[in-house]
């Protein structure tokens, strides 16, 4: 019963995830930087505090007791990530929702599971597996093995995005006109290398969710008081860079211009920010009811990119495609999927 409910919970979260970005396609008469921050504050600032004081009432207590070295670790880490999570929004924008999420979640996969060990390679810590030990572990070389798949994968996949490139060169110039594969390649590598940061946030703002713990609230909650702090870090990179696109672009007058929608575009844009919050929300209920992160991470990751492209389908990104391109297109997408598996089975031996 716990697993089956791990299973839901991871299963909500992935769908709120590859769905979150769905109600901006609603938006309408606003720049990408404009509707972008306004469903980030509800992301980054309005939800998270809520989903905390609902959860751990005296949240707020427990980050001002928190040691400012805690506070200011896991705030930087926020600020890190903060610009895998912008980029990730620009890669969904430039590849679509299918291959943007695919490719980008494929290389937040592989760098997830790098990034710590090789960090921990210069910097031993007690109980943290390095680069160096994962060369020499079974273990560790299946998820060596589970990264170099995932990068032919996302190789196929990018193969397959020049291949739409070219299918809609010719007689489709009324598609996808944002798709710009050069573009969201290059965003996808580093949104997927910086969204790894996020872990360490986690790590960094641990004592405030054992302390959570202390005072008797539920563990599957612990991790909300967390998430205030390190959000904290992903609003400021987001805000800065949007105020800066505001600015170049003239589109300040995007939030009181009255030939457009104003009330709709915010309400659509606060779903899609509290959509993208509740990943994390029923993450780590999941994580807590497996037992296992390695199995909450294939879950999690699978279930995103499996929603991404149900999306995908249903937006008819890939309608009008060659069957060449669209086989391509799968294969990149189950060799993503089993790299996460390999991963997975790795970090559980």
């Amino acid at each position: 019963m716990e697993s089956l409910l791990g299973l839901l919970f991871h299963s909500i979260g992935g769908f709120s995830s590859g769905s979150f970005y769905m109600p901006f396609k609603k938006v309408k008469g606003w720049a990408w930087e404009s509707y972008w921050i306004v469903g980030g504050f509800f992301s980054w600032l309005i939800v998270p505090p809520i989903a905390a004081y609902l959860t751990i009432p005296n949240f707020s207590e427990i980050i001002a007791a928190a040691a400012p070295t805690i506070k200011a670790f896991t705030f930087s880490m926020g600020l890190i990530w903060g610009i895998g999570g912008l980029t990730y929004g620009l890669g969904v924008r430039y590849l679509g929702m299918s291959l943007g999420n695919s490719i980008t979640l494929g290389f937040c996969s592989a760098f997830g599971a790098l990034v710590p060990s090789i960090y921990y390679n210069f910097y031993p810590a007690q109980g943290k597996v390095s680069f160096s030990d994962m060369l020499h572990s079974t273990g560790g070389q299946m998820v060596l093995l589970g990264v170099l798949v995932c990068l032919i994968g996302i190789g196929i996949s990018g193969k397959a995005g020049m291949l739409k490139e070219a299918d809609f060169a010719v007689g489709h110039e009324d598609r996808d006109k944002e798709f710009s594969l050069v573009k969201g390649l290059i965003i996808a590598v580093i949104s997927g290398i910086l969204s790894s940061f996020f872990n360490f946030g986690i790590e960094a703002g641990k004592p405030m969710a054992e302390e959570a713990v202390r005072q008797g609230f539920n563990p599957l909650f612990q991790n909300n008081v967390t998430y205030v702090v390190l959000l904290w870090g992903g609003l400021t990179t987001n805000f800065i860079w949007c105020m800066y696109l505001n600015f170049k672009n003239k589109t300040f007058g995007d939030y009181t211009n009255t030939k457009t929608p104003i009330a709709k575009n915010t309400l659509f844009s606060a779903i899609a920010g509290t959509l993208w919050f509740l990943q994390f929300f029923f993450y780590g209920m999941g994580e807590s009811k497996l037992g296992n992160g390695a199995s909450s991470w294939i879950v999690h990751m699978a279930t995103i990119i499996l929603t991404a492209n149900f999306w995908g389908f249903y937006l008819k990104e890939w309608s009008g495609v060659s069957k060449k391109t669209f086989r391509t297109f799968l294969w990149g997408i189950g060799l993503i999927l089993a790299s996460i598996v390999l991963v997975g089975i790795g970090n559980s031996l």
